[in-house]
């Protein structure tokens, strides 16, 4: 039986994401499954970039609004119900278009991750108090006799890595390279995955405009409103953090729209970082005439 292909659209920041995953499930007569970590928050959506409404009408999108800034949901909460979210379409569509700027998200849905168990109380800090008396030699001798297939494949002079692999034997008399499951989480899909690439200069200037565009949609009133629960994670966001600290007086508020600017152009190159270190991505110019076409070329090729 043919494997159901889902089409994984990720890149930076105002790369044009959305209406590109938009025509995509348009051609394959499919749906949208957003894979960014703070669209699923139904009280924040000018400062996240959600798509509009009009947008939404063109193709059915899933993970939008779904939640509460109140609700925690993790990555690993993400996995469970987008996998299980995926069962269910792949029942009607052979392709499902997954897209997002979130990498840990992304890579929940397409490899999973390692599942260990918590390590006995006291543990830590016994082996913490072993580095500094008898140092990291010491601890990764005992590394290699309890776990030498770890041994090989981490970074021996990274002390905590080296201390959360010894953890995790004490813990559980068990060797931390046994926990290392990521390789069997098989997926019953194949992924054909995309990034979005633009110059430097075209994509500091699509985000100096969105940041522009949100200002004159009514962001500063937005995050005015979410002032009250600027405690939760949701909204340690760029977009709202600046506006919180004009609103405490910190700053003027063209100094708070600069700054949004600036961090988010900041964020954009740690998402390029993180897709960069992806080798099954393929890149493709976003701001060319032939972006859908290209990619459609490249699934048709690829499944």
């Amino acid at each position: 039986m043919q494997l159901k292909i889902l089409i994984v659209i990720a890149g930076p920041t105002a790369s044009g994401k959305t209406a590109a995953a938009i025509e995509i499930a348009r051609h394959y007569h499919t749906v949208v499954v957003s894979a960014d970590s703070r669209q699923f928050y139904r009280e924040m959506s000018i400062g996240t970039a959600k798509p509009g409404i009009g947008e939404l009408s063109e193709a059915k999108h899933y993970f939008i609004d779904n939640l509460s800034i109140t609700e925690k949901f993790t990555a690993g909460d993400y996995e469970k119900e987008c996998l299980k979210l995926l069962n269910d379409l792949f029942q009607h569509h052979d392709k499902v278009v997954l897209v997002g700027g979130s990498g840990l998200f992304i890579k929940a849905v397409c490899e999973g991750f390692d599942e260990f168990p918590d390590a006995e109380p006291g543990i830590r800090e016994s082996l913490i108090k072993a580095l500094e008396n008898e140092g990291l030699r010491h601890l990764q001798e005992r590394l290699m006799s309890v776990d030498p297939v770890y041994h090989v494949q981490v970074d021996l002079n990274n002390s905590h890595r080296v201390i959360r692999a010894l953890e995790v034997f004490e813990s559980t008399g068990k060797p931390y390279s046994s926990f290392r499951k990521s390789a069997l989480n098989a997926r019953l899909f194949k992924t054909v995955k995309f990034g979005l690439n633009l110059t430097r200069e075209s994509l500091y200037e699509r985000i100096n405009q969105r940041v522009d565009d949100m200002i004159k949609r009514g962001l500063i009133a937005e995050a005015q409103s979410l002032l009250p629960y600027r405690h939760l994670n949701a909204l340690n966001t760029v977009g709202y953090t600046e506006l919180f600290d004009y609103f405490d007086g910190k700053t003027d508020l063209e100094t708070a729209i600069a700054l949004i600017k600036q961090n988010t152009r900041r964020f954009a190159k740690r998402q390029l970082t993180w897709f960069n270190k992806d080798k099954e991505i393929n890149w493709v110019k976003a701001d060319g005439g032939g972006l859908i076409k290209d990619m459609i070329a490249l699934i048709e090729k690829l499944s």
